[in-house]
């Protein structure tokens, strides 16, 4: 089974959390209530980084998708490029074999 992971803020996030908190006391508010208001804050911050994370994750995995997609492309352009000098080539060795061979038969045929 897959445990959750849980993951300490850090001193910075707590702070951060904390001045915020404090921030939007209201009066007769108790020291306690700031802390759990604070707690919530640094849930929030959490939740955030672990968003943006994630996105930079996608965002990271689509580039990369893109750049091979992209490579595969060139690849294929080129294979096609060669392929069609290959094809186009027309070699002349088939048609002097082809007229050796005419004048050959003709030559037997009327030296015989």
């Amino acid at each position: 089974m897959h445990k959750k992971q849980v993951v300490e803020p850090s001193q910075k996030t707590k702070e951060e959390a904390m001045d915020i908190a404090r921030a939007t006391q209201l009066p007769g508010q108790k020291k306690a209530e700031t802390q759990r208001i604070a707690q919530g804050i640094e849930k929030g911050i959490a939740l955030y980084k672990k968003q943006q994370k994630a996105k930079a994750r996608a965002a990271d995995k689509a580039k990369k998708q893109e750049e091979k997609s992209k490579a595969r492309r060139q690849d294929n352009e080129q294979v096609t490029l060669v392929e069609t000098k290959i094809e186009t080539k027309v070699s002349p060795l088939p048609w002097v074999l082809l007229i050796a061979s005419w004048i050959g038969f003709i030559l037997f045929y009327f030296l015989r």
